[in-house]
């Protein structure tokens, strides 16, 4: 699992360098049984999000993931998740973001920033 919390890391700071807003990793290995980490990021617009989603399916093909989304984005999208099996990536407009509260919804991962 050591692997694995690396590239979550390397992911996490790949989206902060791509002005991700408030990344944060959380470890779910010991939260949940379906995945080991979400990684969330604030975006700022839709075609941050889609340049952000781009720049993560690039990642992911040289990281040997295999990327499942939740269809396309539109201008208008507030949440997108890529689901890459054992990462999960939550790319939220600000709005959205409060309005879920991901990290207080799973308080019991240990919670990691960018």
């Amino acid at each position: 699992m050591h692997d694995r919390a690396d590239k979550v890391f390397e992911l996490g700071k790949l989206l902060a360098d791509h002005k991700g807003k408030d990344v944060i990793a959380i470890d779910m290995r010991d939260v949940c049984f379906w995945t080991d980490f979400f990684l969330v990021a604030t975006v700022s617009s839709g075609t941050h999000l889609a340049g952000l989603k781009r720049r993560i399916k690039e990642w992911a093909a040289l990281s040997g993931f295999k990327t499942r989304e939740n269809g396309k984005t539109s201008k208008d999208d507030t949440w997108n998740l890529i689901d890459m099996g054992d990462i999960i990536v939550h790319l939220m407009v600000e709005s959205a973001r409060e309005f879920y509260e991901l990290e207080n919804l799973w308080s019991d991962g240990k919670i990691t920033r960018f």
